[in-house]
């Protein structure tokens, strides 16, 4: 068999999670100021940011029991070393507060319009770049939940990419593709593919992009790769061939940084902020806050020496208890 139905309804889920956060942040875009629409924003943006970091948390809460049915319990698992949903709430898979992060497509639309753009359609590309990031907040919170759960159960040697209905030509190249369990997840803003465990006992078949393809109709293919490449694979092209799949693709939602970390909770009222240590309070802050920054979990599977070291790392920046 392909995927599993548990792999694809976990990834349904989460899709229809972040639906709901996009349609959320919608309905208040369209209350916006456009004479003002960066201070609006900020006045609309509470309720949002409350939206979208419950989506992220359902999506993280989903991960342990849809692991625990589709596995069972892992006996050599420590006690300890259990997901931590609220870790991965409110802040963006490259390390971003919500409230921050979500402040751009604002400002996104004022700058459009000082360049001449109209304001109907500079409001229109705001609203197109927030469901975009909303969409993708839930996604990577929920996917990052996944690897670290994963990452954190001994009998899970590798995880296989599990590619939904609609993706893109470059998630379809790497549908079924097996990766080491502490591999970063290949994505692009707005993916929502997701990935299966692999376990001695649990194996499923992985997709092969050729069977993906070939389900697909004829429309959906020139949708997909284009006339020409539609045409060139009825001819029996090779889709790898056709596709650049890394193109657009990467570990991280933003590039470029030197590393993945954020400040969310990093205070110490948070697990990470109380492990972390180094606490200070300056002028203006509320609670102390680690002069350590919090890695993010893609980050910690970047730098990590082995699966234990990674196991340590998760534990010390609060994503496990």
């Amino acid at each position: 068999m392909s995927p599993g139905p548990l792999a694809i309804a976990h990834a349904l889920a989460r899709a229809r999670l972040a639906a709901a956060a996009a349609r959320a942040a919608r309905s208040a875009w369209r209350k916006v100021d456009r004479d003002a629409p960066a201070p609006a924003w900020a006045g609309l943006l509470g309720p949002v940011v409350a939206a979208v970091a419950g989506a992220q948390l359902a999506a993280a809460q989903g991960t342990d029991p849809w692991l625990a049915r589709l596995l069972g319990q892992d006996p050599a698992q420590a006690a300890s070393d259990r997901l931590d949903p609220a870790s991965l709430a409110g802040v963006t898979g490259d390390g971003f507060a919500l409230a921050d992060a979500l402040q751009i497509p604002a400002w996104t639309a004022l700058r459009l319009v000082t360049q001449g753009m109209p304001v109907a359609q500079a409001m229109a590309r705001g609203q197109l770049l927030l469901d975009l990031m909303v969409r993708t907040a839930v996604a990577d919170a929920g996917r990052a939940a996944d690897q670290v759960a994963m990452t954190a159960r001994p009998a899970v040697t590798s995880y296989i990419r599990v590619v939904e209905a609609g993706a893109c030509s470059r998630c379809i190249i790497l549908a079924g593709k097996e990766y080491g369990v502490s591999t970063g997840f290949l994505r692009h803003p707005r993916c929502h593919c997701g990935m299966e465990p692999v376990t001695r006992e649990h194996r499923p078949r992985a997709q092969d992009p050729r069977e993906v393809i070939d389900a697909m109709s004829d429309t959906q293919r020139r949708r997909t790769f284009g006339d020409a490449g539609a045409k060139a694979l009825t001819e029996g092209a090779d889709p790898a061939l056709l596709v650049n799949a890394r193109r657009g693709m990467a570990t991280a939602t933003v590039y470029g940084r030197t590393v993945q970390a954020t400040t969310e909770g990093t205070t110490a009222r948070g697990i990470a902020g109380r492990r972390l240590q180094a606490l200070h309070k300056t002028s203006g802050q509320r609670y102390r806050v680690s002069r350590t920054p919090r890695l993010m979990p893609e980050e910690i599977f970047r730098q990590a020496d082995d699966r234990e070291h990674a196991v340590r790392l998760l534990r010390r920046y609060g994503y496990i208890f």
